[in-house]
């Protein structure tokens, strides 16, 4: 209900959907000096196929409600060689005024917030009889709503021959924190047209560190991304190679961090590789530690028309690490001392510390790291309350970042490095002078939301306290020291912010390749 949904969100990486309102909410109302943005995925799509579903993908340079929102799609320039026509049972009311147009609009207000929206009027790109390899065009997308301007964007469509590539079997390891390990890398071409070259995306847990930065594939820090190939993979053969990873000494034990796979054409990862651009997030940059190549492969790819897989729901593969021996962490509750006369207003800054070893990431499940409770102490009032908080009164919950309550819980993003803190910073009034009043803050609380550490080294400072007013000698309310990282004061969370301004490779591309029926994130 109230928990952390981040990264899968959009999530993924996490998946941004539409959030689409019967009515409009407080708040937001249509402004013409509102700027929208839309945007369209490249496309790529097998001659003799069902092609492919896409969304639109709508921005907005504010907050807004938008009346009669109107997408209009115009694939004109591949009259006769391409169709665009309406998913099915989308709930949306889609006509068609000539040939390969579509306009789609719906009877609801939506409600678009500064990250956009995603999975808005999915349409089928669909190949006619007519179309051949090498065809290519132009889809314009247009997005109009009462009392804002349009705005259009165009998307490139191409035809090419459909190759089937399949993805290897799943794969399970075992290591443990600090230590090395070796996956294998497989993709079998199950149709009979020959694949002039290949291209895999990887999403991998954090921690899985590679241990070699190979010249044709990508990496961010130590984190592989991408590789391509150019050999040729001739149909009914399986072509593989061995990657190397190494394990993070920070990696959560015992436990189990996981991969994925995710093959495709060269042609389908240029626009991947867009897709991503749009976004302004890179694939990261190429080894040099020489190139990987495909233990079979033979020749290199010659010249071509285009390719896409007509099936790609047998592209992916899984690679599952099972981590060994013992390496937990010591969550640390931070409080705090402020002082003040009868009437003022002062921040009280809270939070929590990871005091490590080992780092946390529930980024798959989009959980928080850990939830906190604060009990504000009884002469203050909160004016003011970070958006990833609620009051608690009993079983029940209130709105996020309501001031005015007794009792509050708060979640955090989905990862917390190894020695990084987290604050919120509370807005506490104080209405009577009372020598150390004090409150109390509390993490790893059991909560009915999902996720949540429990494994902690030291509970014994779980617990720290928040002092108004202190007496001398009256201490100085639990606030911890120590030269870890400072993360951002948390407002709305962090784990969303994180999903919708980035892509989720996992999600991402899994969903691109498989459906592109969801728009989800590399994290940057």
């Amino acid at each position: 209900m109230l928990s952390n949904s981040s990264r899968r969100l959009l999530a993924g990486l996490g998946v941004a959907g539409a959030f689409v309102a019967a009515s409009a909410t407080p708040g937001f109302a249509a402004d013409p000096k509102v700027k929208l943005g839309v945007y369209f995925s490249d496309t790529t799509i097998a001659a003799d196929s069902d092609g492919k579903i896409d969304y639109s993908i709508i921005r907005s340079s504010t907050s807004v409600v938008l009346h009669d929102l109107t997408v209009r799609y115009d694939l004109t320039g591949l009259a006769g060689k391409v169709t665009v026509g309406e998913e099915e049972n989308t709930g949306t009311d889609c006509t068609s005024p000539s040939a390969n147009v579509l306009v789609c609009t719906t009877p609801w207000e939506v409600e678009l917030d500064e990250w956009g929206l995603s999975g808005v009027f999915p349409v089928q790109i669909k190949p006619t009889g007519k179309a051949q390899d090498g065809d290519t065009g132009t889809l314009k997308v247009t997005l109009s709503a009462n009392g804002v301007d349009s705005v259009s964007h165009e998307a490139k469509v191409r035809v090419g021959e459909g190759v089937d590539l399949a993805a290897g079997p799943e794969t399970t390891v075992s290591a443990a924190p600090g230590k090395g390990f070796t996956a294998p890398l497989k993709v079998t071409n199950v149709g009979d047209t020959t694949a002039k070259g290949a291209a895999v995306v990887f999403y991998n847990d954090y921690g899985m560190n590679a241990a070699k930065h190979y010249s044709n594939c990508t990496y961010v820090g130590d984190e592989l991304r991408t590789c391509r190939f150019d050999e040729e993979l001739p149909g009914g053969s399986t072509f593989g190679a061995t990657l190397p990873y190494a394990l993070g000494a920070d990696t959560m034990a015992p436990g189990n961090r996981y991969g994925e796979i995710i093959w495709m054409t060269p042609d389908e990862f240029e626009d991947f590789e867009n897709y991503l651009g749009n976004y302004d997030v890179t694939i990261g940059k190429p080894g040099t530690d020489g190139k990987l190549t495909l233990a079979e492969a033979a020749g290199r790819a010659a010249a071509r028309g285009f390719q896409a897989d007509p099936r790609p729901e047998n592209n992916a593969s899984y690679l599952q690490v099972k981590v060994t021996g013992n390496n937990s962490t010591d969550l640390e509750a931070l409080g705090a001392s402020v002082t003040g006369k009868a009437g003022a207003t002062v921040k009280a800054t809270v939070g929590l510390r990871n005091n490590g070893p080992a780092t946390l990431d529930y980024s798959r499940s989009g959980s928080s790291v850990t939830y906190l409770t604060f009990d504000v102490p009884k002469g203050t009032t909160t004016t003011a309350v970070p958006e990833n908080c609620f009051p608690v009164k009993g079983d029940e919950w209130g709105e996020p970042g309501k001031p005015g309550a007794r009792h509050y819980r708060c979640y955090f993003d989905s990862f917390l490095k190894a020695g990084d803190t987290v604050k919120l910073e509370f807005g506490l009034k104080i209405d009577k002078v009372i020598a150390n009043d004090t409150g109390l803050v509390k993490i790893n609380v059991p909560c009915e939301c999902d996720g949540g550490f429990y494994r902690d080294l030291k509970p014994a400072n779980d617990t720290a306290k928040v002092v108004v007013n202190a007496a001398p000698g009256g201490g100085d309310g639990g606030q911890g020291g120590g030269d870890g990282g400072t993360l951002p004061i948390t407002g709305s969370s962090t784990g969303l912010i994180a999903g919708l301004g980035a892509l989720l490779l996992a999600a991402g591309a899994v969903g691109y390749v498989l459906t592109r029926r969801r728009k989800t994130r590399f994290v940057a």
